[in-house]
C-alpha cells in the first residue's frame, strides 16, 4: 500500500514538474525581480511587450487565452514573465506578486494590464468612421484608407512621451517610404495655429490631422498617450499599441503580410 502511494506521488511530482519546464524556465528570478520597483519595472519595460503574439500561461503552466491572461494581469495579483525558449515563439507566464513587494507593482500591472486588455478587445473591429482634413487640406476618409495598410499615432503637444518618439518615428517612415501602400497619418488635440508653429520646430513625417481630442476621446476611448494604430487594408484595427517599440514590431509583422 505505502509503495502504491508513494508511486503516485512520484508520478505527480514529475507530471508538475514537466508542466512547469516544458515551456522552459523563468529567464529571472519571479521573486527576486519583485525585491524593488525598479528592477521589476526596468524588466517590464525592456522585456515584456504585452501587444505581441506570444504564448499565454497561467501560473501553473497551463496554456491560456491571451484575453484571459491580460484578464488576470488588470484584475489579479500577477506579473507577467518571459520564459527561456530556443525557437522564435514568445511565452509569458502569470507569477504571484510576492505579500511584502512594494504596493506600486500591483498597481502598476493591474493599469498595464487594463490598458492592454482594452486594446487587444480593439482588434478585429472595424477602425470608428472618419472624415478630416489634415494641416494640408487633404481629406482622410475611411474609404480613401482602404487597400492600404494605415499607422495612426495619437498624441498631443503637451505629452512628453509623445513628443520623445518623434525622432524613432519619422525614421520609421523613412524606412518604408518606398511601400505605397503603407500611410503614416497622425491624430492631435491642438489647434492648426499651435500645432504649425510646434511643428516647425519639431518635424513629424507623418500627415496631421487638427482638433481631433473628441474623436480621440468618444471614437476610439483612449485614455493613455500615446497610442498608435495599425489598420489593415481591410479598413480592420490589426494592432493597438502603447509606444514605438511595440509599433516597430508590429508593423514589421503586418507589412508582410
Amino acid at each position: 500500500m505505502k509503495k502504491s502511494i508513494i508511486i503516485i506521488i512520484t508520478f505527480l511530482f514529475f507530471t508538475f514538474s514537466f508542466a512547469q519546464n516544458k515551456f522552459g524556465n523563468p529567464e529571472v528570478d519571479p521573486i527576486q525581480i519583485q525585491k524593488t520597483y525598479a528592477d521589476w519595472s526596468a524588466y517590464q519595460s525592456k522585456k515584456i511587450m504585452l501587444s505581441r503574439d506570444f504564448i499565454a500561461l497561467d501560473s501553473n503552466s497551463k496554456e491560456i487565452s491571451k484575453k484571459s491572461f491580460l484578464d488576470q494581469l488588470a484584475n489579479g495579483n500577477y506579473i507577467p514573465i518571459q520564459l527561456k525558449s530556443d525557437d522564435a515563439v514568445y511565452y509569458y507566464k502569470l507569477f504571484k506578486i510576492q505579500p511584502k513587494s512594494d504596493t506600486s507593482i500591483k498597481a502598476t500591472i493591474n493599469q498595464i494590464g487594463f490598458d492592454a486588455l482594452k486594446n487587444y478587445k480593439m482588434e478585429g473591429t472595424a477602425f470608428p468612421l472618419f472624415s478630416f482634413k489634415d494641416l494640408n487640406g487633404n481629406l482622410v476618409t475611411n474609404e480613401s484608407m482602404k487597400g492600404k495598410i494605415i499607422v495612426i499615432k495619437c498624441w498631443y503637444i503637451h505629452c512628453t512621451p509623445c513628443i520623445r518618439e518623434f525622432p524613432q518615428v519619422n525614421k520609421l517612415t523613412e524606412e518604408y517610404k518606398d511601400r505605397k501602400d503603407i500611410l503614416f497619418i497622425s491624430l492631435a488635440e491642438d489647434s492648426p495655429e499651435q500645432l504649425k508653429a510646434f511643428l516647425a520646430r519639431k518635424p513629424l513625417s507623418y500627415s496631421v490631422i487638427p482638433n481631433m481630442k473628441e474623436y480621440m476621446n468618444e471614437a476610439l476611448q483612449l485614455n493613455s498617450f500615446p497610442t498608435h494604430f495599425i489598420i489593415n487594408k481591410e479598413g480592420m484595427i490589426a494592432k493597438v499599441l502603447p509606444n514605438f517599440e511595440s509599433l516597430e514590431v508590429a508593423l514589421a509583422k503586418e507589412s508582410k503580410l
